[in-house]
């Protein structure tokens, strides 16, 4: 598996919460419920994202922002006028409402007195895996459509409210292919700063490293072999590996292990000691102490605070609504 896809895979649109919303100007839209991650993209018109305390960012129509929560974030038409309550037109609080159906939020607005129509889709991460990635990403993003996807966009926004069977599937996994797309592309940019270990797969003497122990983490991987995967020396390796990644290729395995099985332990039905033999230990007590040592605290201790936070949404119900509440100018 590719180690891009296999770090993305707990980001997924499992019955993920998306809205659209008609914007009339002037109009302020207020994000609060904390999500990990919210995509926001503009069908038609523009706005601007403007994260909690950060600078103003521009985004159009075929344009693509991602934005880092759990901090309350603004899409508003016009920033310089204020996002607090005193503002023309008002703020309106955005929350996410399971209890109705997914479909978009119109207020009963003709589309065509309105120039703006915005998609956006929340998502919980809870999985330690994909976080690994996404707490490189700043706090909020921008990135342009340099592929022309308004075909997809114009299919996406079609799909919305039709009601007929199989809606949500279709919903869940073309936003999947929206939000890893957007990740992906930004990462390529100059302005972006990705991990270390993400230059270095590309990377002829780390890069086969990397993926050797992504692709088996039990495996009892020494420098040596690891070098042989690259047809170097094991000098030539660590030096090599550690200029890009930061850590040699033992303290990155063992901490690529650690954050394996921090996602394994919030499945209570596997012990510890299955967890340790699942990213290679033959005993819980040294994977205990290596647990430990990595993350400051016991599996066990870990795991009670991951199971009192809830277990992982994997299989969130369909029927989402954006649901935006407090007074203000239809839209």
């Amino acid at each position: 598996m590719d180690v891009f896809d296999e770090l993305l895979r707990g980001v997924r649109g499992r019955g993920a919460v998306f809205g659209r919303s008609v914007l009339c100007a002037p109009w302020s839209l207020r994000f609060t419920d904390g999500a990990y991650l919210t995509l926001c993209m503009p069908l038609r018109g523009a706005g601007w994202i403007v994260p909690e305390g950060g600078e103003p960012l521009r985004v159009e129509a075929g344009e693509a922002a991602v934005v880092r929560g759990p901090a309350p974030f603004v899409f508003t038409d016009d920033p310089a006028g204020g996002t607090g309550p005193g503002r023309a037109g008002g703020v309106r609080e955005v929350r996410w409402d399971r209890s109705r159906d997914s479909g978009g939020a119109s207020d009963g607005v003709p589309e065509f007195d309105c120039a703006t129509v915005l998609l956006a889709a929340a998502y919980d991460v809870q999985e330690q895996l994909p976080q690994r990635l996404l707490r490189a990403l700043p706090p909020a993003l921008v990135v342009p459509d340099e592929e022309d996807c308004s075909p997809l966009r114009d299919y996406l926004e079609g799909q919305l409210g039709r009601g007929r069977p199989g809606d949500q599937i279709v919903l869940d996994r073309l936003l999947d292919w929206m939000l890893v797309c957007t990740l992906r592309d930004w990462f390529d940019r100059p302005e972006a700063n990705p991990p270390g270990w993400y230059g270095a797969l590309g990377d002829e003497v780390a890069g086969p490293a990397l993926r050797a122990m992504h692709e088996d983490p039990a495996h009892p991987w020494t420098t040596a072999e690891l070098a042989s995967r690259a047809g170097v020396s094991r000098t030539t390796l660590a030096k090599r590996f550690t200029e890009l990644v930061g850590d040699g290729p033992v303290a990155y395995l063992t901490e690529w292990r650690m954050t394996l099985a921090a996602d394994l332990l919030s499945h209570p039905e596997l012990t510890v000691a299955a967890v340790a033999r699942r990213v290679g230990y033959a005993d819980a007590f040294g994977f205990s102490a290596a647990f430990k040592r990595v993350r400051g605290e016991s599996p066990s201790a870990f795991r009670r605070e991951a199971l009192a936070a809830g277990p992982v949404d994997a299989a969130a119900p369909a029927g989402f609504h954006l649901r935006c509440a407090a007074p203000g100018p239809a839209g």
